[in-house]
């Protein structure tokens, strides 16, 4: 393949790239809603938490601590029967949203909680001490006190998210990753490989200054 040959792969490129917003947007929203239940899960468990109960933080914490390390070419493979039983295939790029959803909610949750530690605690002990019940307080003291971090903390998590995106090519996936490892790559094609890597660049240059903006003005209030 040539450098010219890029211009006939221009089609191929705006699908990958969609394919990997795609595999994103919908990593980020399910793996967040998920990773935020489990943090703050991990948070209000925590021995003097709103629900304090050292048994279930301790269960909590060893199935985070048990998945979360597990590198994600490996965590892919793990998960794949478990991805023929929910998504109904273990290739494509259903599996790989599947896997990508279970790993960023394993990363997102120790990101929740480490940011919901750092919430002061006279903060919450002036709610409780006005009759607020507890899941009162979760949703209204504990969660917009941590906004701002917690915005940061999901930047963190998108970027991570598109790194991995390009590993979808190992269970047949599509995606910027895979595009320019099967047209750059083996093609030795150097023109399309960077094509992808300036594309993936740009997604995550975009997505860190939105990020930055939204946290930037959320901490400021």
């Amino acid at each position: 393949m040539t450098d010219s040959n890029i211009s006939e792969l221009w089609p191929l490129v705006w699908q990958a790239s969609y394919e990997t917003l795609y595999m994103v947007a919908i990593t980020l929203t399910l793996g967040g809603v998920l990773g935020l239940l489990l943090g703050l899960a991990l948070y209000v468990t925590r021995r003097g938490g709103l629900y304090a109960s050292r048994t279930a933080n301790v269960v909590l914490n060893v199935l985070v601590n048990f998945f979360r390390p597990i590198p994600f070419v490996i965590f892919i493979a793990a998960v794949q029967p478990l991805a023929r039983v929910v998504v109904g295939t273990g290739i494509g790029n259903p599996a790989i949203i599947f896997a990508l959803t279970i790993a960023a909610m394993f990363g997102i949750s120790r990101i929740v909680e480490q940011n919901l530690v750092t919430i002061d605690p006279g903060v919450i002990e002036a709610a409780r001490s006005v009759g607020a019940s507890r899941a009162h307080i979760v949703r209204t003291v504990v969660i917009p006190e941590a906004l701002g971090p917690l915005v940061l903390g999901y930047t963190f998590v998108f970027v991570a998210i598109v790194d991995m995106t390009a590993i979808a090519g190992v269970v047949g996936g599509g995606g910027l990753g895979n595009f320019a490892l099967q047209y750059g790559f083996r093609q030795f094609d150097a023109v399309v490989t960077w094509t992808a890597v300036i594309i993936i660049v740009a997604l995550v240059q975009v997505g860190q200054l939105a990020g930055n903006t939204v946290a930037r003005r959320l901490l400021r209030r």
